[in-house]
């Protein structure tokens, strides 16, 4: 497409020399505006998926990909309901649980809202956030009547360790003859886990079955069963079987898309958002490849004349400007796709740098959630990028090269 005289003029238009200094730094900026566009897009996505995919992994390592509850009554066949659930195709676990809210306080006073939720110690090993992170104790001790597995943010806020002694208050409280009193029941620390999100490391607690059913008044019922499957993604099939498998029993049956709908929407929304906001930097800088092309070519004008009289054709002037003006654009790019590669494979040095220069924390996990900044490169969309910015470039230079090509070279010379 290109010939090697094409090559070698758009070249040299490409260098600066004396008197053209203005064309080329403006040149320059336009690579690096490309540049920095690409790599901050890619880098902006790849954070928002690793975002998105951590807190997804927290949110399935602690419940289960689809919750059986009963429609208006409690579930009290539970037992015979899990059993015949794992025989279903593509589940690899069903559990029940017992779960309410609760008032925990601690042996030195204070007191904090949680979640309570009593498990099977075989459902427990089902969530790997919990038991693949105990820091301290055993969860094979989670048995009896006041054993308590807490979390290593509540530890640190109540200055718990295995052995301490912890409450837990129910807001319903019992009926008396004096009137209702709060239920308070005391339990010790057989465990301590840290998932690595401090929203559960400093709320959730876990109880054996039986002694939740008892705290919560709930003997001989569950309140929901949790059901793993091989694939949490395409978990329609499993859902329709296990309504098949008990036509006769009202129950509602949610799976964790149904349970996060709020929170994906909004990472959606901020992930498009985001995107179209940076995309528009690519854009801008693509507008400054359009004034340096526009100012090469009208400062290059007697050149164009000189090459039009020597032979050259509209077509081949048309092809050297377009090929120097899309040369900043291709080379901007790929130096903003390995910009932010390495920026992303690096991330959390980088972030460890900055915090030690200048001595501000710039991710906290009491407000992110996250103990590190993730970052999830996804190579389909770092290609998107790359192939947007490149076609924005090549748009950018066909005006001015259009421009170039239609230069009446009589007119040029004349004047000159």
């Amino acid at each position: 497409m290109f010939n090697a005289f094409e090559r070698k003029i758009a070249a040299r238009y490409l260098r600066a020399r004396r008197g053209e200094r203005f064309v080329s730094v403006i040149a320059i900026f336009s690579l690096v505006g490309i540049a920095l566009g690409v790599a901050t897009l890619i880098i902006v996505t790849s954070v928002m998926n690793g975002f998105r995919q951590e807190l997804l992994s927290q949110i399935l390592g602690l419940n289960g990909d689809i919750g059986i509850y009963g429609a208006g009554q409690p579930l009290t066949n539970y037992d015979a309901m899990s059993q015949k659930i794992r025989t279903i195709k593509d589940v690899t676990g069903a559990f029940p649980i017992s779960q309410g809210e609760v008032l925990m306080s601690g042996p030195q006073g204070g007191a904090t809202g949680g979640i309570a939720r009593g498990i099977t110690l075989d459902g427990l090993k089902q969530l790997p956030t919990v038991s693949h992170h105990v820091v301290a104790g055993s969860l094979a001790n989670l048995t009896g009547g006041d054993a308590i597995a807490i979390g290593a943010g509540l530890a640190q806020q109540f200055n718990l360790s295995v052995g301490s002694q912890i409450s837990l208050i129910l807001p319903q409280g019992k009926a008396t003859v004096i009137g209702t009193i709060p239920s308070i029941q005391a339990f010790h620390v057989v465990a301590i886990f840290q998932t690595g999100m401090q929203q559960y490391d400093s709320s959730f607690v876990f109880l054996p079955l039986d002694a939740a059913q008892t705290l919560f008044q709930q003997t001989g019922s569950a309140s929901q069963i949790q059901v793993f499957v091989t694939d949490p993604d395409h978990d329609e099939a499993v859902k329709q079987a296990i309504l098949n498998m008990f036509p006769g029993q009202p129950l509602n049956i949610q799976d964790w898309k149904q349970n996060n709908d709020s929170f994906l929407a909004a990472v959606t929304v901020e992930r498009n958002v985001m995107f179209l906001i940076l995309t528009l930097i690519i854009i801008v800088a693509a507008f400054n490849v359009i004034s340096s092309m526009i100012m090469m070519v009208k400062d290059k004008a007697k050149d164009i004349a000189i090459l039009r009289t020597m032979g050259a054709s509209s077509g081949s002037v048309l092809r050297i400007f377009l090929m120097a003006g899309a040369s900043i654009g291709v080379l901007g790019t790929f130096i903003g796709f390995a910009l932010g590669v390495l920026f992303c494979h690096y991330i959390n040095d980088i972030r460890l740098f900055i915090q030690h220069i200048t001595g501000q924390k710039l991710f906290d996990p009491t407000i992110y959630y996250l103990e590190s900044l993730p970052a999830q490169l996804d190579w389909r969309e770092v290609v998107e990028i790359v192939l947007m910015a490149l076609v924005l470039s090549v748009l950018a230079t066909l005006y001015p090269s259009w421009r170039a090509a239609k230069i009446d070279p009589v007119e040029t010379l004349r004047s000159e």
